[in-house]
């Protein structure tokens, strides 16, 4: 299996409740992908008993993801910074603003045995922190520069923290993405 693409990066506002249930508001599309890294950290325990391993387990922690996207607009920022747009489009960022949970997906293309395929791949519990700005001007050789965003990837109550199907077409693939995100409810 080769990776040979992403595309179609999908956010939901994630709401948990009292009963543990994870409700998402409807597919929202941030921007273009340009980049996906997602880092898993876990814990892990070993058991030895009579000079053997006897027991061990690894356990899902927590973890990282960094999207690259090709557009930051005001909307989507504020939406997924927890920040207040103004009916003229700007973007209030207040000290106390809050970051809300939401679910995020996408979709890799492979190719397995000569035959693309495309995966969807979702986080069902992601917040995302304030992005550093690197800016610099424009030199003798022209550069683009894309805006990156980096979440904290948890578990939904239920310990469920990612979800991943395989279809043989895209629309499939952000069928399935959107479907997982829609305003009538999903759970983890």
């Amino acid at each position: 299996m080769a990776k040979i693409g992403l595309n179609n990066f999908r956010y939901s506002k994630l709401t948990e409740g009292s009963d543990g249930a994870a409700t998402y508001d409807g597919a929202k599309k941030p921007a273009r992908a340009v980049s996906c890294k997602v880092s898993v950290s876990t814990s892990s325990a070993s058991l030895y008993a009579d000079d053997v391993l006897a027991e061990s387990d690894t356990s899902f922690n927590n973890g990282t993801v960094t999207i690259g996207i090709d557009e930051d607009d005001n909307a989507t920022m504020a939406a997924l910074l927890g920040h207040t747009l103004s009916e003229e489009g700007e973007i209030v960022r207040n000290a106390n603003d809050v970051a809300p949970y939401v679910g995020l997906g996408r979709v890799v293309v492979k190719v397995i045995n000569g035959v693309r395929k495309y995966k969807a791949e979702f986080l069902c519990k992601v917040k995302f922190s304030e992005p550093s700005q690197d800016d610099s001007t424009k030199g003798e050789n022209l550069e683009f520069k894309t805006s990156e965003l980096e979440g904290t990837v948890s578990t939904l109550v239920d310990g469920t923290w990612s979800k991943t199907k395989t279809f043989d077409t895209q629309a499939e693939a952000i069928t399935y993405l959107e479907g997982l995100m829609k305003k009538t409810g999903a759970s983890g």
